[in-house]
């Protein structure tokens, strides 16, 4: 199996947003849960959201109502739709599957908000 790629991360002022797709490859992907992490320079990792493979999500509170995550299993590929962006949401974003082999990580994707 091979790793997850994320993409799309980028510079954006407050209040701006991005789309961060996660691609995978392998029908195994379009039945295995998914999820956004990010780690903030001094920071632990944190979830942001996963998904089901059936598209049931759940977010973590700073999360609710500023961040959608979803997923496009013909394509084996999730997204993390952020809006209302804020200066501490600046972290590599990371996409995990979470396999019957497995939990893959894709490398991250450098998100950063400008004050």
């Amino acid at each position: 199996q091979v790793q997850p790629v994320e993409s799309g991360g980028g510079l954006v002022q407050a209040g701006g947003s991005l789309s961060l797709p996660c691609a995978a490859s392998g029908r195994i992907f379009r039945i295995s849960p998914m999820g956004w992490y990010r780690q903030a320079p001094g920071k632990r990792r944190e979830l942001v959201a996963r998904i089901t493979g059936r598209g049931t999500s759940n977010y973590a509170d700073f999360a609710k109502g500023r961040f959608t995550i979803s997923r496009h299993n013909a394509k084996n590929t999730a997204y993390l739709q952020m809006n209302s962006l804020k200066f501490e949401d600046t972290a590599v974003y990371y996409c995990r599957a979470v396999t019957p082999g497995g939990d893959l990580w894709g490398q991250g994707t450098q998100v950063t908000v400008s004050s």
